[in-house]
């Protein structure tokens, strides 16, 4: 399946041609109804998920309930396998769509709005009717941190959306921005599974996180969290982010009082919190499966390959230094991989905003790569690097990320500007770098491809 919606303009070289083949089958094997189809079935009354099975007769009711960028698509493929034995569900999703049995909900990302605390409420309350005899299929993909927006006690939506923005210009890490989230949240942290119990609960996961952690994808509704009030106030200080005054109330209010004491604020549920005897969360897909996907169709090709890491992470400008680097160990030393070659990674990077341009990590990322292929080495080898969001939209733009190499760079102050005003996608499109491919219907976070002929 192709993704890429201008790859003839991008292309034009077996380097260009790799690296986009590579990036389409990347992002098609993280498909939501594609790894639904493979780990749900049907068989009688026994319904399958993974290696475990559901006898449906123990059920009065089958409800979907959960969100993010892939929440379409996992909802779609769930009533192909279950048709009308669906009862009721809501996802909360950027982009409209009609299904039969679930309810869409389009709310916002990355930054929560009105639309997304109306289906948020929609779905808490769906849960909250859910008893014994209610099996919850909980879908829980990336983007639902925004998308799955339901502000606790005093807390507004406005606090939300002005922290919100505060944390992605902070250069925080996911990991570090959900734990606020969590503690702002009455979905968030296992508070969904808290709302369905006593249920029983299957998280149906698509991880676009580091490691895969569960309380960290889509700030983990269904998963236990042991990050705390005073973590996420930590958080706040140690990014100087400046936060609204209910949003520090409510966390200083958690961080001083004991947990579950009167006056106090309810922590998250811990890992022996009985709302989790009858959750169990599978996860589908991550951003590894999408590299294997990439690994094997550069081998289709004749390359040798070699994948990096499905974890980098750290400011993206400073880990496209080292992957710059990887590439000219290969063409000089032949490690890790001899050329032909290409190198894969994954992972998450985050940008530092401290300009007043218009970017997305994998643009920072790809604009840094290329100002290394410029400075370092204009030899005879050609290389070719690609780094793109599997969403398909980069940071807050409509864009996926790039594709650079050499020659993408011919005025190194310009670019160097570039980078410190965060405006990768100026220079970048003027340069005809820019990769399209519209929202992909998933997220397994970011995959960058480097060819070394």
């Amino acid at each position: 399946m192709t993704f890429v919606r201008n790859a003839a303009e991008l292309g034009g070289t077996e380097a260009r041609e790799t690296a986009l083949a590579c990036l389409d089958a990347g992002i098609d094997a993280a498909n939501p109804e594609r790894v639904v189809a493979d780990a749900v079935t049907l068989d009688g009354n026994e319904l399958w998920i993974a290696d475990e099975s559901y006898d449906l007769r123990e059920f009065d009711d089958v409800v979907v309930l959960g969100g993010g960028k892939a929440g379409v698509g996992v909802a779609r493929a769930l009533e192909g396998v279950l048709g009308d034995r669906i009862s009721d569900g809501v996802v909360v999703v950027p982009d409209a769509a009609e299904l039969t049995q679930v309810s869409v909900v389009v709310g916002d990302h990355p930054v929560p709005s009105e639309r997304g605390v109306t289906g948020t409420k929609r779905l808490l309350e769906l849960a909250g009717a859910a008893d014994e005899r209610t099996l919850v299929l909980a879908v829980v993909t990336g983007g639902g941190s925004a998308l799955l927006a339901a502000p606790a006690g005093d807390v507004s939506l406005t606090d939300l959306q002005r922290t919100t923005d505060a944390l992605l210009d902070s250069g925080a890490t996911i990991d570090e921005m959900n734990s606020v989230r969590k503690h702002l949240s009455a979905i968030k942290g296992g508070r969904l599974a808290r709302a369905a119990a006593p249920a029983t609960v299957v998280g149906l996961v698509l991880s676009d996180v580091v490691g895969d952690d569960l309380s960290v994808i889509a700030s983990g509704p269904t998963a236990p969290d042991e990050t705390s009030y005073a973590d996420a106030l930590d958080v706040l200080n140690r990014y100087d982010v400046d936060a609204p005054a209910a949003v520090r109330d409510r966390l200083e209010r958690g961080a001083t009082g004991e947990r579950g004491a009167t006056g106090g604020l309810e922590e998250t549920p811990r890992a022996d919190d009985p709302v989790f005897d009858h959750v169990r969360n599978v996860v589908l897909a991550s951003n590894f499966s999408s590299l294997d996907a990439a690994r094997n169709e550069a081998e289709s090709r004749g390359y040798g390959t070699c994948i990096l890491s499905s974890r980098v992470r750290g400011e993206s400008r400073e880990a496209a230094k080292t992957h710059a680097a990887v590439a000219e160990e290969a063409i000089f030393t032949g490690n890790p991989v001899s050329p032909p070659a290409v190198v894969l990674s994954g992972g998450e990077t985050t940008v530092t905003v401290r300009g007043d341009g218009t970017g997305g990590p994998n643009q920072e990322f790809a604009l840094s790569a290329a100002i290394e292929f410029a400075t370092a080495w204009r030899g005879e080898t050609e290389v070719v690097l690609a780094s793109v969001d599997t969403d398909g939209r980069d940071g807050g733009t409509e864009v996926a990320g790039a594709v650079v190499d050499a020659e993408t760079v011919d005025d190194v102050a310009a670019a160097h500007a570039a980078l410190a005003d965060n405006d990768a996608l100026t220079y970048l499109d003027a340069r005809d770098a820019i990769v399209e491919t519209g929202p992909t219907g998933t997220n397994v976070n970011d995959l960058r491809v480097v060819v070394v002929e």
